[in-house]
């Protein structure tokens, strides 16, 4: 396989010279999918936390009601010296964090864990946790935030800190290895109500069929290009795009070239579907 990379956001402006429709153009809102392009992405859109220092912060997906509703996705990048003794303001969140770039310092539970590209957290709802970044570099990192639906019977899941390049990406049957899946859960253990794996195809792989499915999703495109079919649309990504799906949307893709295309995916898994909204 190439070699991993991971986009981020470009942050800054546009000059005024730049067209508008060049590359932001791209961006899309309707009442199945979202397509957020990376350079839209820019320091204009940037929100605000309490607790929060030196961090700039991206919103790319929020609950709404009539389209995905059970997650949020942000995008941060922590200056040297930035970060948060007080992250979570809502103890029935829980999270999953990935770094794309730079050095964190990741405590919780009473432990130090140290993240670099491809740290992957998992933190349970009411974790008590802090990040901070202690290079001299800016880093970047996902913070994908849930609530947690308790199930009767079953022990909430564990912290838990690792990184990609400790787990194999485990192949779709009768793909040759060219579509594979890095999974950070076990898809049988119940005690996780999300999953967040990294989807990779190589070169002119393709999802030959359309997925439609009561999970939710969010894809951050980490590596690479490809074209979704979104519903009736085909639509062209690359890396540092955002695609947001909502429940049953169609959906299927063609990889592109010449290295991999590689997704960060969000879904909401293992719960009845409620029935009180």
């Amino acid at each position: 396989m190439s070699q991993r990379t991971y986009a981020t956001p470009p942050g800054g402006l546009p000059p005024q010279s730049d067209l508008m429709t060049v590359d932001t153009g791209r961006a899309v809102f309707t009442d199945a999918y979202a397509v957020i392009p990376r350079a839209t992405m820019t320091d204009i859109v940037l929100i605000a936390l309490p607790h929060w220092d030196d961090t700039k912060i991206w919103v790319l997906s929020r609950p709404m009601t009539g389209f995905s509703e059970t997650f949020s996705h942000y995008v941060l990048e922590v200056a040297p010296g930035g970060g948060s003794e007080k992250p979570e303001a809502n103890p029935a969140a829980e999270a999953v964090l990935f770094v794309t770039g730079g050095e964190l310092a990741l405590r919780v539970a009473g432990d130090l864990h140290r993240m670099t590209p491809g740290g992957y957290a998992y933190l349970p709802a009411g974790a008590d946790w802090t990040i901070e970044n202690r290079g001299d570099a800016p880093a970047v990192f996902h913070w994908i935030r849930k609530r947690y639906i308790p199930a009767e019977g079953i022990e909430a899941p564990e912290v838990f800190v690792t990184n990609e390049g400790d787990h194999d990406p485990l192949p779709m049957p009768g793909t040759d290895g060219a579509w594979a899946t890095t999974r950070f859960v076990d898809p049988a253990d119940v005690r996780h109500d999300m999953h967040v794996n990294i989807v990779t195809l190589e070169p002119g792989a393709v999802i030959p069929f359309m997925e439609t499915h009561v999970m939710e999703h969010g894809l951050f495109i980490l590596q690479g290009k490809g074209v979704y079919r979104l519903n009736q649309d085909w639509v062209e990504v690359e890396a540092g795009d955002y695609l947001w799906l909502r429940a049953f949307c169609p959906q299927a893709c063609y990889a592109g070239g010449p290295e991999p295309f590689r997704y960060l995916l969000y879904k909401d898994v293992n719960r009845h579907m409620p029935l009180d909204l």
